[in-house]
């Protein structure tokens, strides 16, 4: 399976998505939009994965290499390609898909528990989830659910945490790629928004979880085998 992503920070690693396609022998090509718009023909990859950024995606006039790239993402959803949003890429999907992104009353950053909604429990043919988990955040802005799509999960702090459209296209507002590198490097370079909030834990509170970090490193394997066996399902039927 070919992989590409869409990398919006210079400090951003893969996290487990890379150990993921180590692991089961998959490829992984990378484009920086705000770098170059080197972007592949969609029969190039199996999979598309838009990854988090500090921007928001109405930030056009800042940014205006977005717009190229949600041009480029939009094409990628109409040609029926699997397409996969993490935090920042999830509100891109809500957008592009006709919500709104905007910013959310609270800042969500830290470990903070997410529940699975009836939508996801009863569709058998997503990947299992348990009723609630601690997942990582790192955000200020949210989405609004598109036509079409289907609510997955809540949070207190923010109730659009994820949804699913059309069984190919999963968007969620938490990091399942966080390994130990990735919050380092958060924390690092994003100290100044560690204030004093309802949402926002402190860099002790971060760091050191390993039993957290182990729990995200299963949530992302699973996520990532369940868009494998469907895109093998996909070739499986056009053939």
């Amino acid at each position: 399976m070919k992989i590409h992503c869409l990398v919006h920070l210079e400090f951003e690693t893969l996290g487990n998505i890379k150990e993921w396609a180590c692991n089961n022998g998959h490829s992984i090509s990378v484009t920086m939009p705000y770098m170059n718009s080197n972007y592949p023909h969609p029969d190039e990859f199996d999979l598309l994965v838009i990854m988090g950024g500090l921007m928001s995606v109405y930030q056009e006039d800042e940014y205006p290499w977005l717009i190229e790239e949600k041009e480029f993402v939009k094409n990628v959803i109409e040609s029926g390609k699997s397409v996969y949003g993490i935090c920042f890429g999830a509100q891109m999907l809500s957008e592009i898909l006709g919500g709104q992104v905007s910013q959310n009353m609270y800042r969500e950053i830290g470990w903070h528990i997410i529940q699975t909604l009836d939508a996801f429990r009863e569709d058998d043919s997503l990947f299992n989830m348990p009723p609630e988990l601690t997942v990582f955040q790192w955000h200020g802005d949210t989405f609004t659910l598109p036509k079409g799509a289907r609510r997955l999960f809540e949070s207190e702090a923010c109730p659009e945490q994820g949804f699913i459209y059309r069984d190919n296209v999963l968007a969620v507002q938490f990091h399942p790629e966080t390994d130990e590198s990735c919050v380092d490097s958060l924390v690092t370079e994003c100290a100044s928004d560690l204030v004093k909030g309802r949402y926002i834990q402190s860099e002790q509170e971060i760091r050191g979880r390993d039993d957290l970090l182990a729990s995200s490193s299963d949530l992302m394997f699973t996520i990532l085998d369940w868009f494998e066996e469907n895109i093998k399902a996909k070739a499986s039927n056009d053939a």
